[in-house]
């Protein structure tokens, strides 16, 4: 998804790329109004020579909060699947499609917002920026939003679990978020079908 210097987040890309100089370069993006009331940019973050990068959608509060991707409640569903699936951590870069928190007050309460497709398609050079320097084996692509990012408009997860999909040079296996999991009715269920994802994930890869 291409866009050009003047629109969103590409205005922002530093001319040295860098994970470092990245992640310095996004904490000060402008490239969307979900900045303003954000309490910050929250990059990727991973090993440079990952063999596995995992996209979300956008940080939720804990995240926003604290600055890290996956810190909250869909973040342990997540490790928790890595392990069992047998993926070393160590061995796994995590971020999101949009860097910024969207939500809207309910009180005092912040309420997840699925970001819109300005937004997503404004932030995607740093989505673009993180695979062209990580390179990794596989991409666990993590419902709709990753999945409209990285894999286009058109693709539906519901259609394509189960199958190992070629994205560049670089597999890629789509999956449900983790925080799907959470809302699940059977959670149980929905936790085995993720976890299976993974695994796929995990075969895929050359050991």
């Amino acid at each position: 998804m291409a866009l050009d210097g003047n629109t969103g987040a590409a205005r922002f890309l530093p001319e040295r790329l860098t994970l470092p100089e990245l992640r310095r370069a996004a904490a000060h993006c402008e490239g969307c109004d979900l900045h303003r009331d954000a309490t910050q940019t929250v990059f990727g973050e991973g090993p440079p020579d990952a063999r596995f990068l995992i996209v979300g959608e956008q940080p939720g509060d804990q995240e926003d909060r604290k600055g890290a991707p996956f810190v909250g409640p869909a973040g342990r569903i997540l490790d928790k699947g890595l392990e069992e699936a047998g993926i070393d951590r160590e061995e796994v870069y995590v971020t999101n499609a949009v860097k910024h928190f969207s939500f809207t007050l309910k009180g005092k309460r912040r309420i997840h917002q699925k970001p819109t497709v300005a937004e997503i398609e404004a932030c995607q050079p740093w989505l673009n920026a993180e695979l062209a320097l990580l390179k990794p084996e596989m991409v666990v692509v993590l419902g709709a939003t990753a999945a409209r990012a990285l894999l286009g408009a058109a693709f539906r997860v519901t259609q394509h679990r189960g199958e190992v999909l070629e994205l560049g040079e670089a597999l890629a296996v789509a999956t449900i978020h983790p925080s799907a999991v959470l809302r699940a009715p059977d959670r149980d269920e929905a936790y085995q079908g993720f976890l299976s994802d993974l695994r796929l994930a995990r075969r895929s890869c050359s050991s």
